[in-house]
């Protein structure tokens, strides 16, 4: 069989054709026009372009290169490695960086959320070396990376910056200080000015200086002062000047607090601002109180109080900050609801 088939084999392959062209001498196809060779590709300009997304990856890797020249910066300076506790008394950082859609479309590529995360390390990272490099004090350093930075935030970063800042407290050309609280749905707008000296107190002064300075220069009589029984010689046998402590007023709807408020405790929220930092008696209080009941009013008024005094000394700020009354209260009253008496009470259950 193998042979039968090798012998088939060996005359078709002798009967074969071969197609072959006629031969051309070289010398005749000198004048010969040739069809135009095609053009060479240009060289793409970013090493990333095959990878499909060009502008992505270059940025990627121009952060990259930005973080590690910083790095070989900080390191010439001593600054890195820094120790584990520097690096926890650091000022804390508040990174506002573009979202994803924005980002994408400043690169004009489809971020996924892998490579979003990736590109915000780089970020965070960057942004440390250069709070490290603030607070060490090479400010070209700070704002060469800062320069970088400012590509990647948001336009609106200082209004975010801003969210968790308490408004400063304004002061008109009186010296009041005009603050707003709120408790449950009642708003207080308080007034709040430092108590002045009535000027029935200078002659009281004056006149006690005189005659403390009557009583030391003249002889020590026989008879004792109106002092301290069994003194008869030295400060304690002499009548102690008059104190007058001065008269403060908080009104409340042009009302008397005493009058607005009957019930005690609604009277004490409001007065523990002053208790708290030793002010009972300094300043003077009016307020506009609308919406709400008692306590609701009374911890509204309470909390534009301790706003006002913070403003007007800063010292008792953390006094008043420690008894929590520089934060509004966020509780509010549960609604109603349907087929209940109040919020959860359920009517009495009746069988008929």
């Amino acid at each position: 069989m193998n042979v039968a088939r090798h012998v088939a084999w060996r005359s078709a392959l002798r009967s074969r054709a071969y197609a072959t062209a006629a031969y051309v001498p070289p010398a005749s196809l000198e004048g010969l026009q040739r069809a135009r060779a095609p053009p060479p590709k240009p060289k793409p300009e970013s090493p990333t372009f095959y990878t499909g997304r060009a502008n992505y990856y270059d940025q990627l890797l121009a952060l990259e290169t930005a973080t590690k020249h910083t790095r070989t910066a900080l390191q010439e300076l001593q600054l890195l490695p820094l120790p584990k506790f520097a690096r926890e008394n650091l000022p804390p950082l508040r990174p506002v960086w573009k979202n994803k859609v924005d980002l994408a479309e400043l690169m004009d590529a489809n971020l996924t959320t892998s490579r979003y995360r990736r590109f915000l390390s780089q970020l965070n990272q960057l942004n440390e070396y250069r709070r490290l490099a603030e607070i060490a004090g090479h400010v070209q350093l700070a704002e060469r990376i800062q320069h970088v930075l400012d590509v990647f935030e948001r336009d609106n970063k200082e209004a975010i910056l801003a969210r968790g800042k308490r408004k400063p407290v304004k002061f008109d050309e009186f010296g009041r200080s005009y603050t707003i609280g709120r408790r449950k749905e009642s708003t207080a707008r308080v007034w709040v000015i430092a108590a002045q000296p009535s000027p029935e107190d200078e002659p009281v002064a004056s006149s006690s200086v005189s005659s403390e300075a009557a009583a030391s220069s003249a002889p020590v009589s026989s008879t004792p002062a109106m002092g301290i029984s069994g003194f008869t010689q030295g400060p304690l046998s002499l009548a102690p000047a008059p104190v007058k402590v001065p008269t403060t007023n908080i009104l409340v709807n042009n009302i008397p607090l005493a009058e607005y408020f009957p019930h005690v405790s609604d009277r004490e929220r409001i007065v523990r601002p002053f208790r708290v930092a030793g002010l009972i008696g300094a300043f003077n209080v009016f307020a506009l109180v609308r919406g709400g009941g008692s306590t609701g009013q009374s911890g509204a008024v309470c909390l534009g109080i301790a706003k006002a005094l913070a403003a007007h000394v800063p010292d008792s700020e953390p006094l008043l900050r420690k008894a929590k009354l520089l934060k509004r209260d966020p509780r509010m009253v549960e609604r109603k609801k349907t087929g209940r008496a109040k919020a959860r009470k359920a009517y009495t259950w009746v069988k008929r």
